[in-house]
C-alpha cells in the first residue's frame, strides 16, 4: 500500500514537472536560449525519471494516462491565463472531462487494490 502512494506521489509531481518543462520549452524558444533550455532539460530528466518509477508500481497504461492527462490539463491552463490563449466553452468543457478522466483512473486503481 505504501509503494502505492509513493508511486502516486511521484506520478502526479512527474505530471506537474511536465507543465514546468513544456513552459520553459516555449521559453527557450526552439531551444535557442540558453538558460529556459538547461530548465527544460533538467526538469524533463527529472519528470520522466519519477515517471518511470511509477510506471514500475502502476503499470504503464495508467501512469502515462495520468501523466499527460495532468500535463495536457495544466499545460492548457498556463496558455489560458499566462500566456493569453484563448479559452472557448469547448475547450474548458474538454478540460473537464480530462479531470474527470484522471480521476477516474485513480479510484479504478483503488478498486484493483481490493481484488
Amino acid at each position: 500500500m505504501k509503494e502505492k502512494n509513493t508511486a502516486w506521489a511521484l506520478l502526479i509531481a512527474a505530471g506537474l514537472l511536465e507543465i514546468v518543462w513544456a513552459y520553459t520549452m516555449k521559453l527557450s524558444h526552439g531551444f535557442t536560449v540558453l538558460w529556459p533550455s538547461v530548465i527544460t532539460i533538467v526538469i524533463l530528466v527529472a519528470s520522466f525519471f519519477m515517471l518511470a518509477k511509477a510506471v514500475d508500481e502502476l503499470g504503464i497504461g495508467l501512469s502515462y494516462a495520468v501523466f499527460t492527462g495532468i500535463g495536457v490539463v495544466g499545460t492548457t491552463v498556463i496558455s489560458i491565463f499566462v500566456l493569453g490563449e484563448g479559452a472557448s466553452p469547448l475547450k474548458l468543457v474538454s478540460l473537464g472531462v480530462l479531470i474527470v478522466g484522471i480521476l477516474g483512473l485513480k479510484l479504478c486503481d483503488k478498486e484493483g487494490q481490493e481484488k
